[in-house]
């Protein structure tokens, strides 16, 4: 006769080891909640990862350009970025640069440059 095998002794415990082993959960109203929901989102924290800084005593600043505006400047770099490795690569290839093309690249960089600031 086959004896059954006891499955409970036969799984494998895996357990999670995590940096932060303790857990604070916490109710607030819901105002509060979206009160800390746009601040977060101001700075681009998800709301616990918010809350836990400031617990933390962490100093947050808010970012001075909206994501939205450095995905634009992310997308004007890159292109500006593009634009120099041409140039690079036609005077390795041992091609004049045309000055006034730096000075339109200079010019470009300039006027990113002054959406930062």
């Amino acid at each position: 006769m086959n004896e059954p095998q006891n499955l409970a002794s036969t799984k494998k415990t895996t357990q999670v080891h995590r940096q932060a082993s303790k857990q604070i959960n916490f109710r607030v109203s819901e105002p509060d909640y979206l009160k800390l929901a746009r601040s977060a989102q101001t700075l681009n924290l998800s709301v616990p990862a918010f809350v836990k800084k400031k617990a933390q005593g962490a100093r947050l600043v808010a970012p001075k350009i909206t994501a939205q505006d450095a995905q634009n400047i992310t997308h004007q770099l890159a292109k500006i970025g593009g634009n120099l490795n041409q140039l690079a690569h036609h005077a390795n290839q041992g091609g004049q640069i045309d000055p006034q093309a730096l000075k339109d690249l200079q010019n470009e960089v300039q006027r990113v440059w002054q959406q930062l600031t």
